[in-house]
């Protein structure tokens, strides 16, 4: 067999290490200035812990915002947990970054997005991470923490 380098998974790697670098810089400094990010993530990961009525009520993928209100930050090496507010009621999570699908910065018009596709025999090949631009969202008041979909922001 021949040795070769698989790119696709160092950067995949790469793009991990960069979201767990700026969530720990968020940790320790807080987000500065306009920055917010809106991550989307596999629920049904092995790893991510959510409240049961979140996963029931988003079954494959949820994006949460972190802009004006999250508390608990706390990174490490296999995942982030943060405390988000939704209607009112705050719920711990836990997201591996194996699960994230995508990582936007729309103040910086910046994101990130792993993606996996099918092969002919039904096996799921690698993540495929791509840089992708994101477009700013419609201003947003402040206060709970949103799910959003992400469709605006794909190619």
């Amino acid at each position: 067999m021949t040795r070769s380098i698989d790119y696709g998974n160092l950067m995949h790697q790469a793009m991990r290490s960069l979201i767990q670098t700026v969530l720990t810089d968020v940790a320790e400094n807080g987000l500065p200035g306009q920055h917010h990010f809106f991550i989307t993530f596999d629920t049904m990961h092995p790893d991510v812990e959510i409240a049961d009525w979140l996963s029931d009520r988003y079954p494959e993928e949820m994006t949460v915002v972190m802009q004006h209100w999250f508390d608990g930050l706390d990174v490490s090496d296999e995942g982030f947990a943060v405390t988000l507010n939704f209607g009112d009621s705050p719920e711990p999570l836990f997201i591996p970054y194996d699960a994230i699908k995508t990582f936007v910065d729309p103040s910086v018009e910046f994101g990130l997005r792993f993606e996996t596709q099918d092969d002919d025999d039904e096996d799921v090949a690698p993540a495929t991470p791509t840089l992708t631009e994101a477009e700013p969202p419609a201003e947003k008041g402040k206060g709970d923490a949103e799910i959003v979909s992400l469709d605006r922001f794909r190619k």
